[in-house]
């Protein structure tokens, strides 16, 4: 069906639909293998303040279900604090098109702080998933993104894709500064 096929996460394209027929769509999303589907289903539930033990189930469901349709932006684990993260980059808008694309990193601290989680931000004209594939290669990269990272937050920063360099260095160091400001512990942004 793939009617979410264009739809980006922060357009929400459920969000005015009842939460019984959210999971009416989750269970035809499995059901067909439709990965974009339930990907737009769970992110939904996250947008909405499910528990982490549903948000965790349903993506343990639908990985395994349809794994090869995921998209890239759908977070392989819950964060709680994911909701917050598309609020705040979504103050930032980019007028002009070129080749630099902002990118958000998933940061594991469980080994010493109380919150598991924080962010790295950078810039880059490579694909984020190429970028840091390069940090975890250790080309050109961030120690913490050498050691903590977890994996690439895709879906807060789409709208921040193939932007003038000139934006991309002054939305980089800005968003940084307002995620540290909304509470999370932030990496990068130079």
């Amino acid at each position: 069906m793939q009617r979410f096929f264009k739809k980006l996460p922060s357009d929400r394209p459920l969000q005015g639909t009842s939460d019984r027929a959210i999971e009416l769509e989750f269970d035809r999303a499995l059901q067909g293998g439709e990965g974009i589907e339930g990907a737009h289903c769970i992110h939904e539930w996250w947008m909405r303040g499910e528990s982490s033990v549903n948000i965790e189930a349903a993506l343990r469901r639908l990985w395994s279900c349809a794994a090869e349709s995921i998209p890239d932006w759908l977070p392989m684990r819950y964060i709680e604090w994911l909701p917050s993260a598309y609020q705040v980059a979504s103050q930032f808008k980019a007028a002009a098109k070129g080749r630099s694309n902002i990118y958000l990193v998933l940061l594991d601290y469980r080994d010493r702080d109380a919150e598991p989680y924080g962010v790295y931000v950078g810039m880059s004209k490579y694909h984020p998933a190429q970028r840091f594939d390069q940090h975890k290669a250790g080309i050109r990269s961030a120690g913490s993104v050498l050691k903590r990272g977890l994996e690439v937050l895709i879906g807060p920063t789409l709208h921040l894709q193939y932007i003038k360099r000139s934006e991309a260095c002054r939305i980089e160091a800005e968003l940084a500064q307002a995620l540290e400001a909304s509470g999370l512990r932030v990496e990068g942004g130079h």
